[in-house]
């Protein structure tokens, strides 16, 4: 492999969202300076842009699986699968989600997570842990027979099993014991409030008490009205507060998703995908946290008709949320790379253009079909 490689000829997205003309130039993995480029030794090699767009490779904060596979299954073959198929989507950083499984469940997964990663797939920067401390009333896709009040020990323990990879934690903050979790952990791990009743000041006081994130806002929680805002609220009125939104055309009308913009501005918003195993896959009937579901396009729906994840992927997402809900391509770019990397704490590697970065480089053209990405440098193949 050559040590230096330039992309040109590209629109280069920018940190505050704004695109350029310029050259992406990477050496050792990372991105680097022009100067520091110059200095290397060796041959160069070029990738031509040919006008299109150059941006982060994305991170995926909060999604369950794909190509059959999914975080749940708890095993490398699973996990390898996952983070391939990411990679090939330009999705080049991800935080894999458990469910609400059985403790011998979560246990295992938290085995093969500890020091999981895969060479020719997606950085593996961590899990995200989606039940099971939520409320029964807005469980949606999750087994109620799983679900549990919050428990520090518990998750202490699965933490130290994981070694450390929960990077966020879902907690409904109206449950017994929610808000001392809140106030125990919130300091080592993102607390997000999800599958919750929670009402304005609930959902505020956990926010005082460290909760930083909404789960799929507008997805498992009660609705925002003028006189009961709900958790919705809440996040808005906190400064601190970042929101969650699936972007694949069935979760959120995309006129909740531009006015979700004009409330909390592009720099508090966070895209997920929140895939289950069908996504890459044909139509069919798969399995989510132990729940028949059926899929039909990008629609995923349990037996009663409830939403079970998406059928999309972070990219798919992204490409709907500009071309079919009109929001900005720099906007959305913030809100599936900049954002999640800062939420979970990766900022400092992932998630922008500038040198230092790893050089997880995305090519899409102009009509947002992804050309080429790049993992570390090195060019990876598309699917």
């Amino acid at each position: 492999m050559a040590r230096k490689h330039k992309i040109t000829n590209g629109l280069i997205f920018h940190v505050g969202g704004a695109f350029a003309p310029g050259t992406v130039y990477m050496g050792g993995g990372r991105i680097v300076s022009e100067a520091d480029y110059q200095a290397l030794p060796g041959e160069e090699t070029v990738t031509d842009a040919n006008g299109g767009y150059v941006i982060p490779g994305l991170t995926d904060i909060h999604f369950h699986g794909c190509m059959g596979s999914d975080c749940c299954d708890g095993t490398q073959e699973a996990f390898q699968t996952i983070a391939a198929y990411e990679l090939s989507q330009g999705v080049t950083s991800i935080t894999p989600a458990t469910m609400t499984m059985p403790k011998e469940t979560l246990e295992q997964i938290c085995r093969t997570a500890n020091g999981f990663s895969c060479e020719n797939g997606a950085d593996f920067c961590g899990l995200y842990m989606e039940g099971p401390f939520i409320s029964p009333a807005k469980k949606g896709a999750q087994n109620a027979n799983n679900i549990c009040l919050a428990d520090t020990s518990l998750f202490h323990r699965l933490q130290e099993l994981s070694g450390n990879a929960f990077r966020t934690v879902a907690i409904a903050p109206e449950t017994e014991g929610a808000m001392e979790f809140i106030a125990q952990n919130s300091g080592n791990v993102r607390i997000s409030l999800a599958h919750t009743t929670a009402d304005y000041d609930t959902a505020q006081k956990a926010f005082s008490l460290g909760a930083s994130q909404l789960t799929h806002m507008y997805n498992a929680m009660p609705p925002f009205t003028h006189r009961a805002p709900g958790p919705i609220g809440a996040a808005a009125d906190d400064p601190g507060c970042m929101v969650e939104l699936i972007c694949d055309g069935v979760h959120i009308h995309p006129s909740a998703v531009r006015t979700s913009f004009k409330i909390f501005g592009d720099d508090r918003i966070i895209f997920i995908s929140d895939s289950m195993r069908a996504t890459g896959m044909a139509d069919g009937t798969y399995d989510l946290g132990g729940q028949a579901v059926t899929v039909t396009g990008n629609l995923a729906v349990l037996e009663d008709g409830t939403l079970a994840g998406s059928a999309t992927n972070l990219m798919g997402c992204l490409r709907t949320a500009v071309l079919n809900m009109g929001i900005p391509l720099g906007s959305a770019v913030k809100c599936a790379a900049v954002n999640p990397a800062k939420a979970v704490g990766i900022l400092e590697d992932y998630g922008t253009l500038e040198a230092g970065k790893y050089a997880n480089i995305a090519i899409l053209s102009k009509d947002l079909e992804l050309c080429a990405v790049f993992h570390k440098g090195i060019q990876a193949a598309l699917q």
